[in-house]
């Protein structure tokens, strides 16, 4: 009887979004928590989806110039000093060994959480000229940043992500590379995650520790609020001064390198799920979905049914899609809301009545919609219908998205505008007194420079405005 039960409810996702979030990552099988506070276990379903975004933007790094390699997870404490900056900016989040082996370490040592600093102890040894450059290279790793409150994938102790770090001869090709890797990630967000981001350059209080400037991709969420679902730094010469990165140029002359980073993390699957999730649970874009189709028999027992499922699944595979056959003794409802959770793209129900009409039925998850479909052509249907959702998908988020877009002139409009869930634009001096106001008086911070925009004056202080910016509620 527990099996008619269906799928557990979860909470309301427009009455209690945080209870929502978790109810769905625990139940769909995502991650569960790890015996240390704050850390995640990532499960097999989860780390699917881990392994569809590696693989996409593996692919886009490669096409773009850059080699794979791994850095050590420890770092030593002194490393950290090189960059007053940077040490300081991250501090707070550093996790540090003092003992091993039984004994002290005579000097402490740091677990990554973030490695320009091992990055640039090795370019340091390795670069020696200009024909040295560019140095291009991407590691996939764990990084650990002490966090004192944490959510699965959004904020955790110990994350899995990817980090770029470049050297190069002048400044312009370092900043051509930063904005290019930015590109990159929108490219990737837009069209395998199917969110649609915007991007711009950060203000000096929101950049990364250590850079010159940086770059970063919002994306909004169900709720309203904005998750920062990537970063991309021009950090100038200020690492390559503080490790000595310096090569021979073609005139003789010896000369600091100019250097970027660059990276995702598992953040994105939480972005994910709260960009496209809704009250029956997940709902995952093909290109990323770690089951792409699921087939469903309805009156299994009956001749053919099995039969007609197990060639299905065959074609489809065949034809490169990720397919499961659920063959197992739960009630065909039961089944249906257990995928429908899962966000699984596409549902095929195989019956014995449509076979005899030559038909399947196929449902949509991202619309939940069914239709019948001619049986000697769903193959082509199905890679239709993949290729249909995942455009579908980012056009629903950007029409949300951007019909939550809106602008004020003073605090109260960007209050206003918070509070209903909102992206703000609105106009800034520049002084850091007025965007430190806003947080207090919002709790809503300044995302990225609105690129392009234009306004009269700051919304704080009613001077003229420099920037246009787009304020928001984050993650």
């Amino acid at each position: 009887m527990a099996k008619e039960n269906f799928v557990e409810q979860i909470a309301d996702i427009e009455k209690d979004f945080p209870q929502w979030y978790t109810d769905v990552v625990k139940k769909t099988k995502l991650v569960d928590y790890g015996p240390v506070k704050g850390t995640m276990v990532i499960r097999p379903y989860g780390y699917a989806i881990w392994e569809n975004i590696q693989k996409e933007l593996d692919k886009r790094f490669k096409e773009t110039g850059h080699e794979n390699a791994y850095f050590p997870l420890l770092i030593p404490m002194s490393f950290f000093t090189k960059e007053a900056e940077h040490v300081e900016g991250f501090a707070p989040e550093v996790a540090v060994v003092t003992h091993a082996g039984g004994e002290e370490l005579s000097e402490p040592l740091a677990i990554r959480p973030t490695s320009e600093t091992v990055f640039g102890n090795m370019y340091s040894k390795w670069l020696q000229s200009y024909r040295d450059l560019p140095i291009m290279i991407n590691q996939w790793a764990n990084v650990m940043r002490w966090e004192k409150t944490t959510r699965p994938f959004l904020r955790t102790s110990e994350f899995l992500w990817q980090e770029g770090h470049t050297c190069h001869a002048t400044e312009e090709e370092a900043m051509e590379e930063t904005i290019k890797m930015l590109g990159v990630y929108k490219e990737f967000a837009e069209n395998c995650l199917a969110i649609p981001v915007l991007t711009g350059k950060k203000t000096e209080k929101e950049k990364f520790a250590g850079a010159v400037a940086t770059f970063g991709m919002e994306a909004m969420m169900k709720d309203g609020k904005s998750l920062q679902a990537g970063t991309s730094h021009y950090l100038g010469q200020n690492f390559a001064k503080a490790f000595d990165i310096k090569f021979l140029d073609k005139d003789g002359v010896q000369k600091h390198a100019y250097t970027t980073s660059w990276g995702v993390s598992t953040r994105l699957i939480g972005a994910l799920i709260m960009a496209h999730g809704d009250q029956r649970g997940l709902v995952i874009p093909p290109v990323v979905a770690p089951t792409q189709v699921v087939i469903v028999p309805i009156a299994a027992k009956k001749g053919g049914v099995m039969e007609a499922c197990y060639d299905l699944k065959e074609k489809l595979t065949k034809a490169g899609v990720r397919v499961v056959l659920d063959s197992t003794d739960n009630s065909p409802g039961w089944k249906f809301n257990e995928w429908e959770m899962k966000g699984v793209p596409l549902r095929i129900e195989v019956g014995p009545r449509d076979l005899e009409a030559g038909k399947v039925v196929i449902f949509r998850r991202d619309t939940c919609q069914k239709d019948f479909y001619d049986l000697t052509s769903v193959i082509d249907t199905v890679t239709s219908l993949l290729t249909a959702v995942q455009k579908d998908m980012l056009e629903a988020a950007r029409v949300r998205r951007d019909e939550r877009i809106v602008y004020a002139n003073d605090i109260q409009g960007i209050l206003a505008g918070v509070e209903g869930g909102n992206f703000v634009k609105a106009g800034w001096c520049g002084c850091r007194e007025c965007e430190e106001k806003i947080k207090e008086e919002t709790a809503a911070t300044a995302r990225v420079y609105a690129e392009g925009e234009t306004a009269e004056t700051c919304a704080v202080c009613g001077k003229k405005a420099k920037h246009m910016i787009i304020y928001a509620r984050a993650y």
